[in-house]
Parts: structure tokens; C-alpha cells; sequence
């Protein structure tokens, strides 16, 4: 249907102090963020992800960290750091991101990308195949000049120094380039590079140190949203939360989580170091 405002041309007459002026039509604006949602790469399971429907269920660390969300949605794209989001699986990390990235992409006509950091490197890879008639240089480019780019579940990916050499190529030049990156993690955010469940471990001394300079690191802990029962709301996420504090099973950032640790390991009958995975919707 043409607009009836521009008749299809995408501009319109304005009044301004007297004078007419031309700007472009709201069907338009429309029109440019609608496509440039759907060359986000945001998976069917999250968009329907945006700041509103974010339920915190009184959770003092969900508060903060949606607090930081619309704070960095609202202000882009006159913001010098984006945000690290950090916890186990379930918690709302992805969510919390594509929420931004949506809101950027709506309200700000923003260029924005969504990678899953393994589905990243599985398309890099691809390029190597000669069957495949995409170079890396035509994968990495969007990747690297995005407005906004959401890089979810870093550390879930096996490590090698490719691995390492092209998250830091990707990183570097967002950096260098001031460009806002949102990321989320499963792996606790420890100087330990010894344990395999740090991030530090996973990812590198170089590329942490990057990412301290780059990101606001924020953790989330609280229930699995995917444990939710399709009839259940807030009530139970905040009762499988309680139960998660009791049973000790808290993100590995939180004092409950070390104290339960070191009291099980002692008795040499359980582990409860964060295994990783997936990230939270």
C-alpha cells in the first residue's frame, strides 16, 4: 500500500518557522528499520526479546543489569563502552542483548549484528571450503564495521590459536574503530588462567584485557528461565531462585557459590564448578 503522506516517494513537505522543508516521510524511517531487523541475524527463539518484557522478579542483579541495558539503548549511539553480561545459563544474558540491539536498530536506525560466537567461526570456516564461493574477508567485514554487534556466548567455543587469533582480529578492530559490542559469557570472569571454567582461560590474557577496556562487566544470577513451565510467571522464577540460593548452586561470582564450593570439596562428595554452555535467553 503507498503511504498517503509521501505517496511512495519516502519524502515530505514540513512547516518550519514559516518555510517549507522537506524530510524524510515516517513510512520511510519505518520501512529502513524494518530491514535493517531483518539483516540482524537474530535467531526466531529471540525476537521477541525487548527491554519491556524483561522480568526481574525483584532480583537486585537482573535490576542492574536491565538498568544498564536501557541506559545504553536510550543513549546509543553516543556511548564509549558496551556491556559484558556474565552468568549461567538461563539468567537473561542473550535476551538483555538482543533487546538493546533491537532497540538501536528501531530507534536509531542502527546498523546491528547478532552472532553466536561458535556459529561465527563454524561460517568463517566455511569460507576455507572451496565450494563455498563467500570469502572470509566478505564474513568478517559486517562483523567488524557493525554499528552495534552482539557476540553471544564467548568462551563456548574449543579453543586454538585460530580461535584465538580471529576473535582478537574482530575485537582489535571494534575496539580501535570505537565501535559498541555487546557480549555474554557462561565463564566466570577470574585471574585464574589455569582453570578451565575462567574466562580468562578461554579466551586469553590479551583478549581479557581488551575486553576490560571495551565492556562494563556485569553479572546476572538468579533462575533458569528455561526451567519455566508454560503456565508459570515471576512467582516461580522467584521460588526456583530461592531454592537455587539455598541448594548453594549460585553463579560462580556469588559468595554463596564459593562458601557451598569449598564446604563440598572438603567433604570430597561434589564439584560445583560452572561446567559453561550455552548462554541464557
Amino acid at each position: 500500500m503507498v503511504c498517503p503522506v509521501c505517496d511512495g516517494s519516502g519524502w515530505k513537505t514540513v512547516d518550519r518557522d514559516g518555510r517549507s522543508a522537506v524530510v524524510r516521510c515516517d513510512c520511510w524511517r519505518q520501512d529502513t528499520a524494518t530491514r535493517l531487523l531483518g539483516t540482524a541475524r537474530i535467531p526466531k527463539r529471540y525476537q521477541h526479546c525487548d527491554l519491556l518484557s524483561f522480568d526481574t522478579y525483584d532480583n537486585e542483579s537482573l535490576d542492574e543489569a536491565l538498568t544498564r541495558s536501557r541506559r545504553l539503548a536510550e543513549s546509543f549511539p553516543v556511548i564509549d563502552r558496551g556491556l559484558f553480561f556474565l552468568g549461567p545459563p538461563g539468567v537473561g544474558k542473550t535476551h538483555l542483548g538482543v533487546a538493546i540491539l533491537k532497540q538501536a536498530i528501531l530507534t536509531r536506525g542502527a546498523r546491528g549484528l547478532f552472532y553466536d560466537t561458535r556459529d561465527l567461526l563454524r561460517v568463517i570456516r566455511s569460507t576455507y571450503d572451496p565450494v563455498v564461493r563467500t570469502t572470509e574477508f566478505e564474513v568478517l567485514r559486517p562483523v567488524m564495521e557493525a554499528d552495534l554487534l552482539v557476540l553471544d556466548d564467548l568462551g563456548a567455543e574449543k579453543t586454538s590459536e585460530w580461535v584465538e587469533e580471529t576473535l582478537n582480529l574482530i575485537v582489535n578492530t571494534r575496539y580501535n574503530e570505537r565501535r559498541v559490542t555487546i557480549f555474554t559469557s557462561n565463564y566466570e570472569d577470574k585471574p585464574d588462567h589455569t582453570d578451565p571454567d575462567s574466562l580468562l582461560f578461554r579466551i586469553g590474557f590479551r583478549m581479557r584485557s581488551r575486553l576490560h577496556e571495551m565492556c562494563d562487566f556485569i553479572d546476572l544470577d538468579g533462575a533458569d528461565y528455561r526451567e519455566l513451565q508454560p503456565h508459570e510467571g515471576a512467582e516461580a522464577l522467584k521460588r526456583n531462585w530461592a531454592e537455587r540460593q539455598m541448594r548453594g548452586n549460585l553463579h560462580p561470582t556469588g559468595r554463596g557459590h564459593r562458601q557451598a564450593k569449598a564446604q563440598l570439596r572438603g567433604d570430597g562428595k561434589a564439584d560445583l564448578k560452572w561446567p559453561g554452555g550455552r548462554a541464557g535467553s
